[in-house]
């Protein structure tokens, strides 16, 4: 039965805005304080969305988490009304009031670890909510995270949900981020490549940032999954790029069927990464095992312009693309190698650029965007179908953007209560949209 990678990218949430939360994280960093466009941003991600339809993919789409999260708010002792609680927050603890308003969730590549059926000794597609512990702002998604999931993906026919993994430094995880999948194609078995970037039992570590995944993360997901230990293999990230701003696997390699793109600094100890892959891939196909040296894209260039951060897809064809962000047309040392590569004996024969600049600015590439889900005919009957793009749901969800978002939104906006309404209503509406039922807290008050 053919299985298609279905990309549920996260729809950019009503409150996008730039606090700089995520250190570790240049992007993030350097455009703190800016004024974001929250409507511009969820349109960027939409049209990437419709053009993926018109490319022939299948095109999934998750809703942004409810924000402000007043019910953390509460819980860190701000009490009264909602309106009470973010002016209370705001005048006491900005930084937990900025937490509680991040949009964050739209870089749905670190909702979930999602594995293949095929892969999995149950035979069902696994999915495993993040608990994104290393940072307050993330680490508040996950119990909606697994809400959302377990509406959208309700068959359990079909689909195995399980809990977010404790939240303790052992056991960070990120997500997709941080795994990949290599294969003849979605259709048939293949190695899953989980990438951590930091072993408790070990010395070797980043000294400036942190690790955000970790070994023991990893293989619980691996286990829980029903993953065998012949389809899985756990590589550490280089520690010297994750002080670089390197915050996730993504940043630095990128897989897809039987192509692994990747920085020659991307693992620990590299050569014997590679060489544990090609001696654990099992398909027929020839894997293309892609190295960018830094004399093509520097560690530096890769962060500035997300080129590892693209989507590489399989078109209709067979031919594969990549979906680049317009940061890398705009970087003629990244320009010219990945025009270059479209011309070398390999599978990936184009590159599509779309202009993401306001999740790119907060340190999200069109890889950050999308959350991997391969489903084949059977499983993808099973998801609730308003869930899935099409032109129709294009011109509605832009009509929905259109009436509900503010075009600007600066860091004081965060203190006014208008905005938690407006962004309630918003949702309110959205998930009657996708005919979702009541999956915020605010509509089971």
């Amino acid at each position: 039965m053919t299985v298609y990678e279905v990309n549920f990218d996260g729809l950019v949430g009503p409150t996008h805005n730039y606090s700089g939360l995520s250190f570790g994280n240049v992007a993030s960093k350097n455009n703190a304080k800016q004024i974001a466009n929250p409507k511009k941003a969820a349109l960027q991600g939409l049209e990437k969305m419709l053009a993926m339809t018109k490319l022939g993919l299948k095109q999934g789409i998750l809703p942004p988490q409810v924000r402000p999260d007043t019910f953390t708010l509460r819980k860190l002792g701000f009490s009264g009304s909602d309106k009470d609680v973010i002016t209370k927050a705001a005048k006491n603890a900005p930084q937990f009031l900025k937490a509680c308003y991040s949009a964050s969730s739209m870089w749905s590549a670190n909702a979930a670890t999602v594995s293949n059926s095929l892969d999995c000794d149950d035979g069902k597609v696994h999915f495993t909510p993040a608990n994104l512990s290393n940072k307050l702002h993330r680490a508040i998604e996950a119990e909606q995270t697994s809400r959302t999931f377990k509406a959208i993906f309700n068959n359990t026919q079909y689909f195995t949900h399980h809990e977010p993994l404790p939240h303790h430094p052992l056991l960070g995880d990120e997500g997709a981020a941080n795994h990949t999948r290599l294969s003849n194609s979605h259709s048939e078995k293949g190695l899953s490549l989980f990438v951590y970037g930091e072993d408790a039992l070990s010395a070797i570590k980043p000294k400036i940032y942190p690790a955000r995944q970790t070994l023991a993360a990893s293989e619980a997901v691996a286990r829980a999954h029903g993953l065998s230990e012949s389809n899985c293999l756990f590589l550490q990230q280089n520690p010297n790029v994750i002080d670089q701003g390197v915050f996730h696997n993504d940043v630095i390699a990128i897989g897809n069927e039987n192509v692994l793109l990747y920085h020659e600094m991307a693992f620990y100890q590299c050569a014997r990464a590679v060489e544990a892959i090609n001696t654990k891939y099992q398909g027929d196909k020839p894997l293309h095992l892609i190295e960018v040296s830094s004399d093509y894209v520097s560690v530096e260039d890769a962060v500035s312009s997300y080129i590892f951060n693209s989507q590489l897809i399989t078109l209709p064809n067979g031919t594969m693309a990549i979906v680049a962000p317009t940061e890398c047309q705009n970087n003629d040392k990244v320009a010219t190698y990945l025009a270059t590569l479209c011309e070398a004996n390999n599978p990936i024969s184009k590159v599509i650029y779309f202009d993401l600049q306001q999740s790119m600015k907060n340190g999200g590439g069109p890889a950050c965007l999308r959350l991997r889900v391969p489903l084949n005919e059977l499983e993808l009957s099973a998801v609730v179908p308003e869930c899935l793009m099409d032109e129709a749901k294009y011109h509605t969800l832009t009509a929905w953007v259109e009436k509900h978002y503010r075009d600007a939104i600066a860091e004081d906006d965060l203190a006014d209560p208008s905005l938690l309404v407006e962004s309630q209503t918003a949702l309110d509406e959205l998930s009657q949209i996708l005919k979702l039922g009541s999956i915020y807290p605010f509509q089971m008050d």
